[in-house]
């Protein structure tokens, strides 16, 4: 029995430990659940730490009611006394010595109570005033850090948003462009180099060259004759 009761124990420490880890993980997923969570917590333990105050300063009060009472009563006490020892009613003057006597001893059990009460009330009330800053302190967070996230996040996606905006499609469209562009006038480079090694382009080349040699011939053989018209020319 004993090692089924161990077994069940260690089932169920694994199952908190699953519940721990899962309700971490949504905590960080939603910080204002964390936030929540925590404030609520706080909130509790100031309630109840109210009451328990509340408990403190009450038995704090009806301590120091007593303490009226009895010092009332005691201040009574001596008056009584007083006439009678001056009556000469010793025997009442006996019945209330005794009675004075337990009435100083409740007396100053009760200041001390009453002090003690008093020193619990005041740290009771300074850990009440502890929680409640805590807690205001913690929703002020709270707020501060949820627009830091919303800030982050907004941020994330504003990236997310500029790489999903990406100019590689239109730079690739402009490459395939520029591509193209080059291509072409590569080609046309080619036809011009293509020509210009081309055998009818050389022969061509090669009849005009001629053709000028054939006319500067010509020229040359004009320049000649009229020369030497000219020179028959003198000597008739």
């Amino acid at each position: 029995m004993a090692e089924g009761a161990g077994f069940f124990a260690r089932l169920s420490n694994l199952w908190k430990g699953f519940v721990s880890l899962w309700i971490s993980d949504i905590e960080k997923e939603h910080p204002e659940i964390a936030y929540e969570n925590a404030i609520n917590s706080m909130i509790e333990k100031y309630s109840k730490l109210k009451k328990a105050t509340a408990a403190i300063i009450r038995r704090r009060e009806e301590v120091s009611e007593r303490l009226t009472m009895q010092s009332k009563e005691l201040a009574q006490v001596n008056a009584d006394l007083s006439v009678a020892v001056e009556t000469n009613q010793d025997d009442l003057a006996v019945v209330l010595i005794q009675k004075k006597n337990a009435l100083e001893k409740e007396v100053a059990d009760l200041k001390t109570d009453l002090d003690t009460a008093q020193k619990d009330a005041d740290a009771a009330k300074s850990s009440l005033m502890t929680v409640q800053g805590e807690i205001k302190k913690l929703k002020a967070e709270k707020d501060n850090m949820l627009a830091k996230m919303a800030s982050a996040q907004a941020r994330i996606r504003i990236n997310d948003q500029l790489e999903g905006l990406s100019v590689d499609a239109e730079v690739k469209a402009l490459d395939n462009v520029r591509e193209h562009i080059k291509n072409t006038i590569a080609q046309a480079n080619l036809g011009a180099e293509l020509k210009s090694t081309d055998l009818d382009q050389r022969l061509g080349a090669l009849r005009a060259q001629s053709g000028d040699v054939t006319a500067k011939q010509q020229l040359a053989e004009m320049k000649a004759a009229a020369a030497a018209k000219k020179a028959s020319q003198k000597t008739m």
